[in-house]
């Protein structure tokens, strides 16, 4: 379906001939060398690569936390590499969920206090942000666990906290980062049940970066990256 101004509305991300490099002692090191690419809405792509390949630097330019060299990234019809700072900023907090291998959670805080915390900013009481915290640590099954801390919980239970933290502002983009990297195996599915869920139970688009090929055998697709480009004979359509 196209909207009035052209645009695919069935995409949620598009990237045009991307291209993001960094300037060393060295000399100049280039990280992404021309990436095109579409997303669709609500499916769930796996990003792999060897490492040094560019798969988390791809990650931070879709969520707004670096800009590109070069090219275009379009997110739910947003060009996010024309946004103003403050602009990028609230970009960041209501259209990306972020989602790190390190959990980032506050250790001094109870898991639904680290959840309402990603909704301070928004105009609702406390109340309402209690409410929702609940609501979503309930959604991926913690309901029981809503006053530990993170020392007091395990490595997939921190995670799942993260997720649903990343799910406070109600996203339309979750960008996760090796999200089952610290994890033991039945962690890594559980968190695995919980991510592959999201596209159908919070209607966002999720983007993984792994060099697990279990997680990424379970996306609906995959983008597979080798010296800064697309390996189109990896990669799955």
């Amino acid at each position: 379906m196209q909207t009035p101004h052209g645009r695919d509305a069935s995409r949620a991300v598009t990237l045009r001939a991307v291209r993001q490099g960094y300037d060393t002692p060295d000399g100049p090191l280039t990280v992404l060398d021309g990436i095109d690419a579409e997303m669709r809405r609500g499916e769930m792509i796996a990003i792999t690569g060897p490492s040094g390949s560019g798969k988390t630097t791809l990650l931070s330019l879709i969520g707004g936390l670096e800009r590109p060299r070069e090219g275009t990234i379009l997110v739910e019809g947003i060009d996010v590499t024309r946004l103003e700072t403050n602009a990028l900023a609230a970009y960041r907090r209501t259209t990306v969920g972020f989602v790190f291998q390190d959990f980032g959670l506050l250790g001094q805080l109870t898991a639904v206090e680290n959840v309402e915390l990603a909704l301070t900013f928004a105009r609702t009481s406390r109340r309402a942000r209690r409410t929702r915290a609940r609501e979503l640590l309930d959604a991926v099954g913690l309901s029981h666990r809503l006053r530990h801390r993170p020392h007091a919980l395990s490595g997939g239970e921190n995670q799942r906290v993260a997720i649903a933290r990343a799910l406070a502002n109600e996203p339309r983009l979750v960008l996760a980062d090796e999200p089952t990297g610290n994890l033991d195996a039945a962690s890594t599915e559980a968190v695995l049940d919980v991510v592959c869920a999201l596209p159908r139970e919070h209607g966002c688009t999720v983007v993984v970066v792994t060099h697990d090929d279990l997680v990424a055998a379970r996306a609906d697709r995959r983008l597979h990256l080798v010296g800064g480009r697309i390996d189109t004979a990896v990669s799955a359509r």
